[in-house]
């Protein structure tokens, strides 16, 4: 019996759904003379980004695995996203969303995209599993995905998405690459990331931002998970990574909350970083 090639497939849109580019990997021929699309494929687009304008990268249900690794930008890292329904839409950052990206991010009149399926070897292997530097504010339809029920003055630099984004920058606060998790000095504020499906998490770092004496910082915290277990932590005044072991748990998400504020006089704690690492 013939196996069916994986296939992946890129295409832009415009705000009234009218596909304006599209891309699959160079087809190969297979044994039943039927063309189809490879595991990786990459999208050049000559288009200045108009509002509404949103990226849908497409996979086979029956022949293509749902982890990806893709580049959204020239200026964006390759990051890994997993797609359980086989769809990824992307709606390009406009307007202020943009102060969370490298200046120039976005713009011009020509842009690529590229997205491979995972390798078995990167699948298995132990790494940061809440990286993605593709994640977006609002609902997503790929993972992982972080969210939080406070961002200050709701502004794209102060969002949950960036302590995901793969950057540890945290000695300054506002525009990238300085761009950090801000809760408004609410005592209520907490952050959550979901996985989309179980992993095993074996210890996770926090990367406080670190811009003091602007800054305050949190002394103590939990990490619930989608089992219902707490794991208590503490924190120092530092910049450095602080390093929570997870045991190995077999989770979907986990949510920080419970975080209290060191004593210092300022009211702004923040959150540059929170890496989990794992399979």
């Amino acid at each position: 019996m013939n196996r069916r090639k994986k296939m992946i497939e890129i295409v832009v849109l415009d705000r009234e759904g009218t596909v304006i580019a599209g891309a699959c990997s160079p087809a190969d021929r297979q044994k039943d003379g039927h063309p189809a699309c490879g595991e990786q494929a990459g999208l050049c687009v000559d288009r200045e980004w108009q509002e509404g304008d949103r990226i849908r990268i497409l996979t086979d249900p029956a022949g293509c695995p749902a982890h990806l690794k893709v580049r959204m930008d020239v200026a964006l890292p390759e990051g890994e996203v997993y797609l359980p329904e086989g769809i990824m839409d992307w709606p390009i950052p406009m307007g202020e969303h943009r102060l969370a990206y490298a200046p120039g991010t976005f713009e011009g009149e020509r842009h690529i995209v590229t997205a491979r399926a995972m390798t078995a070897a990167e699948l298995a292997a132990p790494r940061d599993v809440a990286r993605n530097p593709a994640d977006l504010r609002g609902e997503t339809n790929f993972y992982p995905h972080c969210t939080a029920n406070v961002e200050t003055r709701n502004e794209s630099v102060f969002a949950a998405r960036n302590v995901i984004d793969g950057l540890r920058f945290n000695t300054f606060h506002g525009e990238w690459p300085f761009e950090s998790w801000g809760i408004g000095a609410r005592n209520d504020a907490w952050c959550k990331i979901d996985f989309g499906r179980e992993i095993t998490a074996e210890k996770m770092a926090l990367t406080l931002r670190a811009d003091f004496p602007h800054d305050a910082y949190w002394v103590s915290g939990r990490a619930v998970d989608s089992n219902g277990d707490e794991i208590a932590f503490s924190l120092r005044k530092t910049g450095q990574r602080q390093w929570i072991d997870l045991g190995g748990r077999r989770v979907r998400w986990l949510r920080l909350e419970r975080m209290e504020k060191s004593d210092d006089p300022s009211a702004f704690p923040s959150l540059r970083a929170w890496e989990v690492f794992g399979r």
